[in-house]
């Protein structure tokens, strides 16, 4: 994946949480552009016990070349068509 590809979704506002998925087969949520810092070839996202937080408990590395996609993810209000 492209690192302007990611910078489009953490910049765009409003901003709309979203997933990420990786080679490996896994998948993580940046639900707040605070949780995520992007670099030309990786990134770092913090991943927060409570969703609904902006301050994380633990991070991961993820190198750019492994994000496979990113599709939005859906949020309770969105469900609900609020």
């Amino acid at each position: 994946m492209q690192q302007e590809d990611v910078e489009k979704k953490v910049r765009q506002r409003p901003f709309k949480p979203f997933r990420l998925y990786l080679t490996d087969g896994s998948t993580y949520e940046v639900r707040h552009p605070e949780l995520i810092m992007l670099g030309r070839r990786y990134l770092v996202l913090g991943i927060a016990a409570d969703p609904s937080q902006t301050v994380f408990d633990q991070s991961v590395d993820i190198d750019l070349f492994h994000i496979v996609r990113m599709d939005y993810v859906e949020t309770p209000a969105a469900a609900n068509g609020q």
